[in-house]
C-alpha cells in the first residue's frame, strides 16, 4: 500500500483544499429535520454529529414529520418504507405488499447496526452530550397537539420559525 502525501504531485489524486488544522472560530450550523422516515433522520444527524466533532456550534430545528425524530412516542420506531422511494432500485409494487414496510425497516436497522452507527434516540442524546441544541417547531407542534412533555427529553423548547432564525443567525443552513 502507498502512502501519498500532500506535496506529492500525482496527475489523478484528488485535489483537496487545506481547510487548515482547526475550524474558524464563531462556525454555526443549523439542521432543518422534515422527515420522519428511519432513512431521512440520519442524514442531519450525522452531519449534526460530524459538525460538533469539529467545533462547529450545531442546531438542529425539528418541523412537521421531523417531529417523529423528538417524540417520545415514536422516535423510536421510525419506518423505512420502499412504496414510492425510487432510490430502493426494486420494482414499486413491492413496497406495497403486506409487511414489506416492516422487512425493509428491520433489513435498514440491521444495516445501521452492522457498521456501528447508534439508534435515532442514541445519536440524539449523543449529539446533546456534545454540545447540540435541539428545537421543537411551535406552528408544528400546534398542528399536531404536542406538548412539550412529549417531547424527547433534551430538546430544549418548542420555539418559532422567527425565534429559530435568530437562533442560527450567521448559521449556515441545511434544510432535509
Amino acid at each position: 500500500m502507498n502512502t501519498v502525501h500532500a506535496d506529492e504531485r500525482i496527475p489523478h489524486a484528488a485535489i483537496v483544499p487545506d481547510f487548515g488544522a482547526t475550524a474558524p472560530a464563531g462556525r454555526k450550523l443549523a439542521i432543518i429535520c422534515s422527515k420522519g422516515n428511519l432513512d431521512m433522520a440520519y442524514p442531519g444527524l450525522i452531519l449534526a454529529n460530524a459538525a460538533l466533532g469539529e467545533g462547529v456550534e450545531t442546531h438542529l430545528f425539528f418541523t412537521f414529520w421531523g417531529f417523529d425524530m423528538i417524540t417520545k412516542s415514536r422516535m423510536g420506531e421510525l419506518k423505512f418504507t420502499m412504496l414510492g422511494n425510487t432510490a430502493t432500485h426494486l420494482p414499486q409494487g413491492l413496497g406495497g405488499l403486506p409487511g414489506m414496510t416492516a422487512m425493509a425497516t428491520r433489513q435498514m436497522k440491521k444495516q445501521i447496526a452492522q457498521i456501528g452507527v447508534p439508534s435515532v434516540p442514541e445519536l440524539l442524546r449523543q449529539i446533546v452530550d456534545s454540545g447540540g441544541h435541539l428545537w421543537a417547531c411551535r406552528m408544528s407542534a400546534d398542528m399536531m397537539h404536542i406538548a412539550e412533555t412529549d417531547l424527547f427529553e433534551p430538546v430544549e423548547a418548542i420555539i418559532s420559525a422567527a425565534d429559530f432564525i435568530e437562533k442560527s443567525d450567521g448559521a449556515q443552513i441545511i434544510f432535509i
